[in-house]
């Protein structure tokens, strides 16, 4: 069994008590840290059989936890503008797509997020990961193959709608001129067992591989996109293996007139009306969201995505943090697609979460503190992935997924809080060592298991496959963009009882 010891590390273990140490040292065996405290026994002896990391002017924590992220994004870092949604959503994920992308490609953009989140000092990720235009065998494996040699922890779902596009949306079948919706509507749809065939591939194959490191989500994408016989079917999924179950709603404001135009009520009363809201849900966004929807989601259990430089980037509004809060509904956060955010670094995810809320209330004592956004990162994170009092703490028994920070940077010098400094001046620049499940996965900003340099080589190879297809995806996109814009604004101009915009209610 291997054993190491972190040795006179300053330590935040973000456990119940908020137990803090000056100085404390580690000690870890196998996957799982035996001990912790100050001037450990062990670390005494002249001689053990254990690595021991010197740790002397770092500060050790648990390993971040990116909640949301869709790793099929990552090859589209930084090509495109800020787009609502709706419109955004024609090129990420084009709705007239034909050709699955290959398990290699799948492999390789994978790993350029995973070697980006642990070299960032991120050691988990919930990857709602989905597949243009369904998903493969071959393309699940090579997502799952790259997580399992990154050395990282994830769970993975199958974000994968199962309605024709037109149904997904108020107002668009009436728009768009009758050649493009017949289009539309002849586009093949993946029948519920095909995706739940494919469910059983996941499960069977990666849920609770690599000792446990690797694990298996379920994902209906969001309510008004799938069949109610399929939401149902993934919901007893989630619940016979007790998957973590993402399910994106109210993320935008069109999303609410959605449910007054075709449902008549909002989409989290209409989920709660089916009797599947549960404690194992992830709810994403939830910008859009009234105090009903709030009750529901706190007698429900849910945990609540919060995402805000995505929010910011495709203008979806700020999501009410204090009043979640309030209703005692847990909050995670996630840097969400890298097109998006254009990054996988979630401390500046935390520091934008620390900002945001600031300008939707003039009473600042209702303004996050640094703490409860550290609770976010950590206890929230852990609780999405369905591993509280697993990960996102230091505790004997916990995982050793641990970081070591560099207190000698600028982002701790001067040193005067903590807790604040680590969520308004770090950006990942003092992350030394990444260490998960026991494994020292990255060291003085190297990657032990993969050779980055050659695996970037071969992404950068990929990219000329991958800019014909999104040019021929962006061409198709240009045919319903101006119908999807009518869409959108139309929507915006309606009067949903709430604003979620720092500006004007109508553009």
């Amino acid at each position: 069994m291997r054993r190491t010891l972190i040795r006179g590390a300053r330590v935040l273990t973000f456990d119940d008590a908020g137990t803090e140490y000056a100085s404390a040292d580690i000690l870890i065996e196998g996957t799982k840290i035996a001990a912790i405290g100050p001037e450990l026994a062990v670390a005494k002896a002249e001689a053990i059989d254990a690595e021991v990391i010197e740790a002397e002017g770092m500060l050790a924590l648990p390993g971040l936890i990116n909640a949301h992220l869709h790793s099929p994004a990552n090859f589209q870092r930084g090509t495109l503008e800020g787009l609502p949604l709706e419109l955004f959503m024609l090129y990420e994920v084009p709705p007239l797509a034909s050709e699955p992308p290959s398990g290699r490609l799948c492999y390789i953009r994978t790993m350029l997020g995973a070697m980006e989140m642990l070299k960032l000092g991120i050691t988990s990720v919930l990857d709602d990961a989905f597949y243009v235009p369904k998903p493969t065998p071959e393309a699940i494996d090579g997502v799952m193959q790259a997580y399992a040699d990154a050395g990282i922890r994830a769970t993975s779902t199958l974000d994968q709608p199962n309605i024709p596009e037109v149904e997904k949306y108020p107002f668009l079948k009436e728009l768009l001129p009758a050649d493009i919706l017949a289009e539309m509507q002849a586009t093949p749809i993946t029948p519920a067992a095909e995706l739940l065939a494919l469910y059983d591939h996941l499960i069977t194959r990666w849920h609770g591989a690599e000792n446990g490191r690797l694990g298996a989500g379920v994902s209906c994408s969001a309510p008004q996109r799938v069949t109610v016989p399929y939401f149902e079917a993934l919901s007893a999924l989630s619940k016979k293996h007790d998957l973590p179950f993402v399910i994106h709603m109210l993320e935008t404001k069109l999303q609410r007139v959605f449910g007054t135009e075709k449902l008549g009520k909002s989409l989290v009363h209409y989920v709660h009306d089916l009797g599947l809201l549960d404690e194992r849900m992830q709810v994403v966004h939830a910008i859009w969201v009234d105090e009903t929807d709030m009750r529901l989601m706190a007698e429900a259990g849910v945990t609540v995505a919060h995402n805000p430089v995505c929010n910011l980037k495709l203008g979806s509004g700020i999501m009410p943090f204090r009043r979640l809060g309030d209703h005692g509904i847990p909050i995670c956060l996630g840097t969400d697609e890298i097109v998006a955010d254009d990054t996988a670094n979630l401390w500046q995810v935390a520091k934008m979460a620390g900002l945001i809320h600031k300008i939707t209330d003039p009473e600042y004592r209702n303004w996050p503190e640094a703490r409860e956004i550290l609770g976010c990162l950590f206890g929230g994170g852990a609780r999405a992935m369905r591993r509280g009092g697993e990960i996102g703490v230091l505790a004997p028994g916990a995982e050793a997924d641990i970081i070591l920070l560099d207190l000698d940077t600028f982002a701790f010098t001067p040193l005067n809080d903590l807790k604040r400094q680590l969520v308004y001046c770090e950006n990942g620049g003092s992350v030394r060592l990444t260490m998960v499940a026991g494994e020292v996965v990255m060291r003085d900003g190297v990657l032990t298991r993969v050779d980055e340099a050659a695996l970037k080589r071969e992404a950068r190879a990929m990219m000329a496959e991958f800019r014909q297809n999104s040019a021929e995806a962006d061409a198709a996109a240009a045919r319903l963009l101006p119908y999807y814009r009518e869409m959108v604004l139309k929507a915006a101009g309606r009067d949903v009882g709430m604003q979620r915009w720092a500006g004007p209610a109508t553009p």
